[in-house]
């Protein structure tokens, strides 16, 4: 009786008979397969190189959108909301001070006439610096209680 020739494929993907016996058969000269015995060349090898360029390309694009794009878009919407806010807030200031001057103007009858014109113009520059003055006095008593606690 001749032995049989090796063949290429793997024992464990040659098809099995349903009474073949898991271990290897009593006439058989090949060892048991065990996982140490896999050949090396089959081991963990790392990705080719354009995957692991494409990888990176794709870790970069990431790292560059979550670490750059999202904090200046957030930035940018924080900014835009605090042009919006003080635009509408100056407005605002300009729209009352020139309502107190027209009503100075013309709720106080002859008072402020001839070369007491003036007058209504100077009660409104005053009035709006002590309205600035006492925001930046609460403005700074809020950064100095944030400041010292």
């Amino acid at each position: 009786m001749e032995p049989t020739p090796p063949s290429s494929t793997p024992p464990s993907s040659a098809p099995s008979s349903p009474t073949a016996s898991p271990g290897p058969s009593p006439g058989s000269t090949t060892p048991p397969a065990s996982p140490s015995a896999a050949p090396k060349s089959s081991a963990k090898r790392p990705p080719p190189l354009p995957q692991l360029v494409t990888e990176l390309r794709d870790l970069v694009i990431q790292y560059f959108r979550e670490q750059t794009l999202v904090p200046l878009q957030q930035l940018g919407r924080y900014i835009g909301f605090g042009i919006l806010g003080s635009l509408l807030l100056g407005f605002g200031v300009v729209f009352l001070g020139m309502s107190g001057l027209r009503a100075l103007q013309d709720e106080t009858g002859d008072t402020f006439s001839g070369n007491w014109s003036w007058v209504p113009y100077l009660i409104m520059f005053v009035a709006l610096l002590f309205g600035a003055a006492l925001v930046w006095l609460a403005r700074t008593a809020r950064r100095a209680e944030k400041e010292y606690g």
